[in-house]
């Protein structure tokens, strides 16, 4: 697939390279709009990139307290456009998760050591969910939609 679209890349870097500031603004933030709404579906669906399933939360033991009480999908609230934040500029593109909601998403997107509740309590290790990543289709609509924003009308 590289070989098929270096001509056309090499062409895009032409066009945008020519462009003006604003213009590639306007652009980039158009494409990393789309990129937040797509890595947020992904999330909602419970899907790394790759299209495998995020590994499920492990069991818990059932307390008296908890019987009958509903747990929410994983990550609800980091795939929101607070905690999801999309920022753009002539030269690039950003979109990532700051602050402590970051720092839950970074364990969970590399897999790292945390503790199960912040200052106290057990260290274990979390598995990879893929939180933030480009899938196939998400390189596809990027190249589309700069081709339909530099082709003439």
């Amino acid at each position: 697939m590289a070989t098929l679209t270096s001509p056309l890349e090499a062409w895009l870097r032409t066009v945008l390279a020519s462009a003006a500031p604003a213009q590639r603004r306007a652009l980039m933030r158009n494409l990393v709009q789309q990129l937040r709404r797509s890595q947020a579906d992904r999330i909602a669906a419970q899907r790394n990139p790759d299209g495998s399933p995020f590994e499920p939360r492990k069991p818990q033991p059932t307390l008296r307290e908890a019987r009958g009480r509903l747990r929410r999908t994983m990550f609800e609230r980091l795939r929101t456009p607070s905690h999801l934040k999309a920022s753009a500029t002539a030269e690039a593109g950003e979109l990532h998760i700051s602050g402590e909601s970051g720092r839950i998403a970074r364990v969970h997107q590399f897999g790292l050591q945390d503790r199960v509740q912040r200052g106290r309590g057990l260290t274990i290790r979390y598995p990879v969910r893929e939180l933030l990543g480009f899938t196939d289709d998400d390189k596809r609509d990027t190249l589309q939609a700069l081709l339909e924003h530099f082709t003439p009308r």
